[in-house]
């Protein structure tokens, strides 16, 4: 099954996924490569233009915001309405860098929240104002993070009662269901005794 986000969702997606933390690699590894990246996605001005080279602080925002990101998703597993206050606050500081402000687009004259700011801050906010219409449209709630203590990969809840854990079933599913075996495993052997 697909791990894919919807539309413009999967930028989210890939970005959280910017680094695999069992295996690695990180893709994010210098601001050269945090402007490579936003770059192919569209989301900072082609090469050429100097507003959008990364700095060591762009590239430190970036990836604290990767990582509040990343736990916000893993928020959607639990039966809290309350998401951590520390990923919130790292998010509400982008936003407030990226100037997201609420335009109005033609033709329909629908609402949009847009970086007024350029550069890399404009390029993260635009993947916050991603994730603005993803909670607007419903999709955001389907976007997790594997619970997983070594993974935590992204990835999107395509099953129809939203009931997705793992990223992969064969991976992740099948070592939480192995590590349940033996600790029950454990718990009768101790109860046994």
């Amino acid at each position: 099954m697909s791990q894919e986000a919807p539309g413009r969702l999967e930028l989210v997606r890939e970005f959280v996924n910017s680094v695999d933390l069992e295996d690695g690699p990180e893709q994010l590894d210098s601001p050269g490569a945090l402007s490579a990246w936003l770059r192919e996605r569209s989301l900072l001005p082609c090469e050429g233009s100097r507003s959008g080279d990364a700095t060591d602080a762009d590239l430190k925002r970036a990836i604290d915001l990767r990582e509040a990101l990343r736990v916000l998703l893993l928020a959607h597993h639990a039966d809290t309405d309350e998401p951590p206050a520390s990923a919130v606050g790292v998010v509400e500081s982008a936003a407030r860098r990226a100037r997201l402000e609420l335009r109005f687009l033609a033709p329909s004259a629908a609402a949009h929240a847009v970086p007024a700011r350029a550069g890399v801050d404009g390029a993260l906010g635009e993947l916050l104002a991603i994730v603005a219409v993803a909670q607007a449209d419903g999709t955001w709630d389907r976007l997790k993070a594997c619970p997983w203590d070594t993974c935590k990969w992204a990835f999107y809840d395509h099953s129809r009662n939203r009931s997705g854990v793992w990223c992969s079933m064969k991976v992740c599913g099948n070592r939480a269901k192995a590590a349940s075996f033996r600790q029950r495993r454990r718990a009768d052997t101790h109860g046994a005794t």
